[in-house]
């Protein structure tokens, strides 16, 4: 199945959401002898269209992550009680946060469209497993199509909707998980392990991710029959990463000694270096996807903009430490150096 991708080492530069993911870090990848893989998450339909030309004008394979609706309703009276509440942090900043629940699809039958127009080779989803009928029309244009799952279960719902390839996410991941059960606690189980009871039961080729970082982990994760290994992570500090400085400052601040899974950010679990705004409201905040992401968003932003780490979503698997600061290529042919 990767066999059409011309890849010469089995790395995908997996697409982080938010801006992380450029399309120079998309190209390089690819030129890498890797798969590159746009984000389209949290992104209007025009700016998807703008990168998607700009990796096209190149001519060479690459991939897109879509978010599939699969929405976690907040309770109203728990939103406004955490948004009183994070609001006093924002005011710090000058911003104001939405006072009532925004709750979209991030506009995912627009951008389904305009894959459908104007195909790509591979488009992937996460959060959610799309209908049947989205599937088999982004087959029929010649897209291979990708679900995450965290899984075995949610492997065979994938299977059963017709998608190509499973992404496999462990739990180490950073970011959001692509859990699709978000109200339950995520499985602590060894990416390599869940690998091989995947494979072992659902007959589809497997991308691994989360928590590799190192040449050995990737070695690992081939050995237990993944086709590929995705990373994400280690790429936050490379040239062509658009994490912002604050981001990218914390991964090296000996200050920032852990990541732990959160919902105080976003309202869904994600992986992030532990710090001051988790450990003040985790326990306060509700589950609530979308809106609990767009309750914090303008305080975020403007907690990077000016260098405040502590109430910045700082996404990160457990391998932070080994992101480096260097071209993405030169990234993915270390780690493909053990295989």
């Amino acid at each position: 199945m990767l066999a059409q991708f011309e890849m010469s080492i089995p790395l995908v530069a997996a697409p982080m959401a938010g801006g992380p993911t450029t399309p120079a870090m998309v190209s390089a990848a690819t030129r890498a002898g890797g798969l590159g893989m746009l984000a389209a998450g949290y992104k209007t339909v025009e700016a998807v269209e703008t990168e998607l030309k700009q990796v096209r004008s190149e001519a060479i394979p690459f991939g897109i992550n879509v978010f599939a609706p699969n929405l976690l309703p907040v309770d109203p009276e728990a939103y406004r009680a955490y948004a009183a509440i994070v609001q006093r942090e924002a005011d710090r900043f000058g911003v104001t946060l939405p006072p009532e629940p925004v709750e979209d699809t991030d506009k995912f039958d627009e951008k389904i469209a305009l894959l459908l127009d104007d195909p790509v080779p591979m488009v992937s989803f996460t959060f959610g497993i799309p209908s049947d009928s989205v599937i088999a029309a982004l087959r029929k244009a010649g897209s291979v199509v990708v679900q995450t799952v965290t899984t075995p279960e949610e492997a065979a719902q994938a299977r059963d909707a017709g998608v190509d390839m499973l992404a496999v996410q462990g739990a180490a991941a950073g970011g959001h998980s692509g859990t699709l059960s978000p109200r339950k606690p995520l499985r602590p189980v060894p990416i390599a392990e869940l690998v091989e009871r995947i494979v072992a039961t659902v007959p589809l080729p497997v991308i691994a991710a989360g928590g590799l970082a190192t040449p050995g982990a990737v070695a690992e994760v081939i050995r237990a029959g993944a086709a590929a290994a995705a990373v994400g992570t280690i790429l936050l500090r490379a040239d062509e990463s658009g994490a912002s400085a604050t981001h990218q400052a914390a991964l090296t601040d000996p200050a920032y000694s852990e990541t732990v899974l959160t919902r105080a950010f976003t309202g869904r679990p994600a992986r992030g270096l532990r710090n001051a705004f988790i450990d003040a409201h985790e326990a306060q905040a509700p589950l609530g996807y979308p809106a609990i992401h767009y309750l914090t968003s303008p305080l975020r932003k403007a907690a990077a903009a000016a260098g405040k780490p502590e109430y910045v979503h700082l996404w990160a698997g457990t391998g932070y430490r080994s992101a480096t600061a260097e071209p993405t290529s030169d990234i993915l042919r270390r780690l493909a150096s053990d295989l």
